[in-house]
């Protein structure tokens, strides 16, 4: 089976504007995030899914400049968008991570896709109390095309209606023994300006120019 890692952005947000191209480190953030998905080792490809809009041409640079593939589609339909991505490159099934999640955990998606792998579930979603911006999902592409035929809106920023509550899906939680990626009290998402000064501070602790550093050690710092 074809694993990939989607990474899901765009340049606009209402929040904290041009947040994807602010710089940490002399570097744009999805070049974190894009430098990030590369270490993930038990997938075949990274690809970038974004939009078709000129605002968004930055972004696809930056992503042929690391060498990873994308994918330009529609604005407001996140699902249509990854199942563009899934047809072009052949991907069975994918492990997401959200622009704006710059720790987001390599452990944890090489979990999810080892689990992918053997339940054959076609959802996978963080268990409650996981780290916030440490996982997202993981989805079989099948399942991603039943639900794109089903669905009754284009706007699917809460897409997760479809897979978990129309009973079509074996669902499943990350199944995450170590209690060390649990919290309630770490928000690891970058939504507003303070968000940025707290990714700046570790970042700079670290002087991890390349985002190696793994969640368990950023846990421990904070």
């Amino acid at each position: 089976m074809k694993k990939a890692v989607f990474i899901t952005v765009r340049s606009d947000s209402s929040r904290l504007p041009n947040k994807a191209l602010m710089k940490i480190l002399g570097k744009p953030t999805i070049e974190m995030v894009i430098l990030r998905a590369k270490q993930v080792s038990k997938v075949d490809d990274v690809v970038l899914c974004t939009t078709d809009r000129p605002l968004d041409d930055e972004i696809v640079h930056i992503a042929e400049r690391q060498g990873i593939k994308y994918f330009r589609g529609s604005l407001e339909d996140k699902l249509l968008r990854w199942q563009g991505a899934a047809k072009k490159y052949d991907i069975d099934f994918f492990a997401t991570m959200d622009g704006d999640d710059l720790f987001c955990d390599p452990e944890l998606i090489e979990l999810g896709v080892r689990q992918m792998e053997k339940s054959g579930c076609d959802y996978i979603k963080a268990p409650p109390g996981l780290i916030c911006g440490s996982f997202t999902y993981c989805i079989k592409a099948s399942a991603l095309e039943k639900v794109c035929s089903i669905k009754n809106t284009q706007d699917t920023e809460m897409m997760w209606v479809y897979f978990e509550d129309t009973g079509f899906f074996k669902v499943s939680h990350l199944e995450v023994k170590d209690s060390v990626f649990f919290s309630d009290n770490i928000r690891l998402t970058l939504d507003y300006l303070e968000d940025f000064e707290f990714f700046t501070k570790v970042f700079e602790h670290f002087g991890c120019v390349n985002n190696d550093v793994p969640l368990r050690r950023i846990v421990d710092y904070l």
